[in-house]
């Protein structure tokens, strides 16, 4: 889907976190970033994959990375995704879809014989210097911490 690859520089992003607080990519200037995009907060896929960034959080946050997650869902549903996992990670509402389009993520999708827009599950590593690292085009929810690490082995 998207045309980024590891070597491009990462497009800057803006976006508010599900407490309302303007969130930069400049912000984490010298640390890692796993800026992961998904469809939809409460959903089976969506969960699994927010719940095993949780469940290895600390080892990604010991190795030095910071975890953000973006969805076109509001600040709202994001302050409730996150209480009711106890996400401990920044969740970006997109809901103009801005980020998405900077990334190159948003686009046409199918599932099960309809047409239509919205998010590809894409995951992207920032290095400390803003430039991509890696990019995820076929996360797998239930092992994309092991996904991630295992890159840097």
């Amino acid at each position: 889907m998207t045309t980024l690859k590891a070597g491009d520089k990462a497009p800057e992003f803006t976006g508010t976190d599900q407490n309302g607080k303007v969130v930069s990519l400049a912000d984490f200037k010298g640390k890692k970033v796993i800026l992961y995009f998904y469809p939809k907060d409460n959903t089976p896929t969506c969960t699994v994959e927010a719940c095993n960034l949780r469940d290895n959080y600390t080892d990604l946050t010991t190795k030095g990375f910071e975890v953000i997650g973006v969805s076109p869902d509001s600040e709202k549903k994001h302050q409730n995704f996150i209480k009711k996992y106890e996400l401990p990670f920044t969740l970006l509402a997109d809901t103009d879809h801005k980020i998405m389009n900077a990334y190159q993520v948003w686009g046409t999708k199918k599932f099960m014989g309809k047409v239509y827009d919205g998010v590809h599950r894409i995951t992207f590593v920032i290095d400390e210097n803003g430039v991509i690292e890696r990019v995820f085009e076929k996360v797998k929810s239930k092992i994309h911490t092991e996904q991630i690490l295992e890159s840097y082995a």
